[in-house]
């Protein structure tokens, strides 16, 4: 590898250098993860014929239907002694139907047809793969490629279901372009109803997308879709990476959710979570052949101390296969438009971002602290979904800051197209729980809007799922806190507290997304201010889900002081979508003015002027502009006339 790093040449890595010139010091640790990615490619070409075929191994791993209605039927167990298959089919037989060793540690079985012709397992039937380990033990499983799992009301473990419907639900609509201005809506199905209850697929079809689509969002990020045993997990302790979860409804009717945005122009992105896995056995990954390896490294190595969950060893040629067609699947099987890949701090270091507080010295992203191999995995997976689908969209969740994460791997980077600005939400909630009004300082609330890496795309929020769960608090009830229970009405005199919080919940908003990326997310229900946090039934709570909704209704009520914040944000959208300050160049700020508590800037060739002081108003305000001209008072956004600045108080 030593004499093989000079002859490698990233192609565009002077670009890079030109960017930020610090990185030439690391050239030889970008020439080496680039070599690692250019061998990577190389053997996908000679032993499976390229990264296409390869990423396509959901066709022939788990179950499949052949022409002939036989059912064909395939597993990698390396560390099994022996595999069976049973279910309703054969009675539960547990010895009735071996599989056939082959190499590598895969294991394959063919089923013949019924005497109808039709195929020897039904549509909607149980199965379970039956593991025999070298020590004798007799294991029940569920296939990792299952596509399809479900868990009987009293029941704690999940069942493979063999999902084979006889009218598959046909997508009819072609996926939106790429938007150049990204305004993400992150949702979650279950909790998308007022009604104490999981939420289904069908619900946020028909209610919550017309909503989105009013908005004015173009993306949307659905968080908890891949199948994980623990509803409160938020779908961040993974059991089944192929199964949509089946506690919102059917695969069929995840599929129509996805047409039915795409025929509204919204692109929909999956929250990914390749970082880590549950340690569940019954009905997850872990010890799926008796092994403690397997798809993941062996402990110590192999296990997240602070997530309790198992990690991936993404150095094994079987966990780039799973993971790797996993992503394909979702895209192919569901036509989803993209990912976020949540956790990527995790996945980069051997520390796991653990004790680490990450200073921004460059030293802290090179060297052996790295875990070259999931890097790799990363720039491998950006590489195979941007070559294959031009219109994909990466978004990384790093709070590291790792460089080049955002710019393309001819560069040397990793290939994301986006990552989470995640130091905007820290320092709002600071700002709210620690300073009065007027210790708010200008400079550094714009310095934090503003801190990110010249070259790379962000994507700046005020709050996101992160600060609406239990024991933290939304921005609105920082703001307003138990008034929002009492005072939201407008039949009663606006109060002081609920005066000051609608204007600042409108006011961070927007300079959030004027000032702080190249993308925009807002949090199911924030929008309007949701009233309450998070939490989802447990035994903490006594099963409740009273906390695991979204109260959409409080929007139609026209008395609440909710419609007006909902309109705010529509309002907003509205103007970014004609304007595009989100695709513009970052803004030229002509004053922060610390006495005055004034903010102004343009981008896009739109004037922003924000005033946070807790008690004045100013008349004949000077304000300098990059670009000079007459500035006409936007449609949608009426916050000053003739340089007056006010709060935002017209909504």
């Amino acid at each position: 590898m030593a004499d093989l790093e000079d002859s490698v040449a990233i192609p565009e890595f002077s670009c890079l250098l030109q960017m930020d010139p610090y990185l030439k010091a690391y050239e030889k640790d970008f020439k080496r993860r680039y070599e690692l990615l250019q061998k990577q490619l190389f053997q996908l070409e000679e032993a499976e014929g390229g990264f296409d075929q390869f990423t396509r191994s959901y066709n022939t791993f788990g179950v499949h239907r052949l022409p002939d209605n036989r059912l064909f039927f395939k597993e990698w167990a390396p560390a099994a002694e022996a595999l069976f298959l049973t279910g309703d089919f054969n009675g539960w037989d547990k010895f009735a139907h071996p599989y056939t060793k082959k190499e590598f540690g895969k294991w394959e079985l063919i089923l013949p047809p019924k005497h109808d012709k039709s195929p020897a397992v039904d549509h909607n039937t149980k199965l379970k793969v039956v593991v025999h380990t070298k020590e004798g033990e007799r294991l029940y499983r569920i296939s990792p490629w299952a596509k399809y799992v479900t868990r009987e009301e009293k029941s704690v473990i999940y069942d493979w279901v063999h999902w084979d419907p006889p009218q598959p639900y046909i997508q009819i609509h072609p996926r939106p372009k790429k938007p150049t201005s990204l305004r993400i809506y992150e949702a979650h199905v279950g909790i998308a109803s007022p009604e104490g209850k999981i939420a289904s697929y069908t619900n946020f079809t028909n209610n919550v997308l017309p909503r989105i689509k009013d908005l004015g969002y173009n993306c949307i990020q659905l968080m908890a879709i891949m199948e994980h045993a623990y509803y409160a997990s938020f779908g961040y302790q993974i059991t089944s990476f192929f199964a949509a979860s089946s506690r919102y409804g059917t695969p069929e009717e995840l599929k129509q959710l996805l047409d039915a945005a795409h025929s509204m122009g919204i692109v929909v992105l999956l929250d990914v979570v390749h970082s880590h896995a549950s340690k569940n056995t019954e009905d997850g990954l872990n010890a799926f052949d008796g092994s403690d390896s397997c798809f993941f490294h062996s402990p110590p190595r192999g296990e997240h101390k602070l997530w309790d969950s198992r990690l991936f060893n993404y150095s094994s040629w079987e966990v780039l296969r799973f993971l790797l067609s996993n992503l394909r699947w979702w895209m192919e099987e569901y036509r989803f438009d993209g990912f976020r890949f949540d956790g990527i701090t995790s996945m980069l270091y051997h520390h796991h971002g653990i004790g680490s507080g990450f200073s921004g010295d460059y030293s802290e992203y090179f060297g052996l602290q790295v875990d070259e191999d999931s890097l790799v995995y990363l720039m491998l997976a950006n590489h195979i979904l941007h070559t294959l689908y031009p219109d994909c969209i990466t978004v990384a969740e790093d709070v590291s800051g790792m460089p080049a994460l955002c710019r393309g791997v001819e560069e040397g980077g990793l290939g994301f197209d986006y990552r989470l600005a995640m130091a905007i939400p820290d320092k709002w909630i600071q700002i709210l729980k620690e300073l009065k009004d007027e210790d708010w300082d200008m400079g550094n609330i714009v310095h934090t809007l503003t801190n990110r890496r010249y070259g790379e795309k962000c994507i700046a929020y005020a709050e996101s799922h992160d600060q609406a769960l239990v024991g933290d608090k939304s921005l609105a009830f920082w703001l307003m806190d138990k008034e929002m229970y009492t005072n939201m009405s407008s039949t009663s005199p606006l109060t002081p507290i609920i005066d000051r919080g609608l204007q600042l919940h409108k006011m961070i908003r927007l300079l959030t997304h004027a000032l702080g990326g190249e993308g925009y997310l807002n949090f199911i229900g924030n929008e309007f201010g949701h009233p309450e946090w998070l939490d989802f039934p447990r035994e903490g709570n006594n099963q409740s889900y009273h906390y695991a909704r979204r109260q959409f209704n409080l929007v139609a009520m026209d008395h609440l002081r909710y419609c007006q914040l909902y309109a705010f944000d529509r309002d907003m959208n509205r103007t970014e979508d004609k304007y595009g300050w989100l695709a513009a160049a970052p803004a030229f700020i002509s004053a922060t003015h610390q006495e005055d508590k004034v903010i102004v800037f343009d981008r896009a060739n739109v004037l922003f002027i924000f005033n946070f002081h807790p008690s004045k108003s100013f008349q004949g305000y000077r304000v300098a502009v990059e670009v000079p001209g007459k500035y006409p008072f936007s449609s949608h956004l009426r916050f000053y006339s003739k340089l007056q600045i006010w709060s935002v108080n017209q909504y």
